[in-house]
């Protein structure tokens, strides 16, 4: 009963973490519809990437997926807290676009290699590499190409520090702006 509950819980976040992914993505950024399209995505990413954590029909034990779904879950929130606090000063634009699409990437990819391990005669371990292979192949050239949309604050300032304790004033602040 649990499990079927998990696993449909993740089987919905999974698809709507792709709806919202692709929104965000044709959504014109910055705008308050980016905003909430991408807090939906973040959301259903961490559902799915969470759920993931407690499926082991397929080994029976902590496996290759189970890593896959914490190097996702990282790099979804290496794309979000830049954004959230706006930090690193001058940079944090650049982490969101680069994680953030690299997320969107991630989910294609998982997407795919489940699609491909279906196909009738396709050998499970070979169906997945590849698709995933191709996927992030097709993904990184497209986020290369991408960055020249943007312009990026590359420039740092010597007396400007990211300390963890800036961080903390960023987050105190961005709460009780929010409140």
């Amino acid at each position: 009963m649990i499990y079927q509950f998990v696993s449909t819980f993740h089987m919905v976040s999974a698809v709507s973490a792709l709806i919202f992914g692709a929104c965000v993505l044709l959504a014109r950024k910055g705008t308050r519809l980016h905003k909430q399209l991408g807090y939906a995505y973040f959301f259903n990413m961490l559902g799915l990437n969470l759920t993931a954590l407690f499926i082991y029909q397929l080994t029976g034990h902590f496996g290759p997926f189970h890593g896959a779904a914490l190097a996702s879950l990282l790099t979804l929130l290496a794309g979000f807290i830049p954004a959230y606090l706006r930090l690193p000063h001058g940079r944090w634009l650049e982490f969101h676009y680069e994680f953030m699409n690299w997320s969107y990437v991630g989910l294609i990819a998982a997407g795919v290699s489940e699609v491909a391990t279906r196909l009738p005669s396709a050998p499970f371990w070979p169906a997945v590499v590849a698709s995933m292979f191709v996927v992030f192949l097709l993904g990184g050239i497209s986020i290369s190409r991408g960055r020249g949309k943007y312009m990026f604050n590359i420039r740092t300032s010597v007396v400007q520090s990211d300390s963890p304790a800036n961080w903390l004033v960023a987050f105190k602040r961005r709460r009780t702006v929010c409140q």
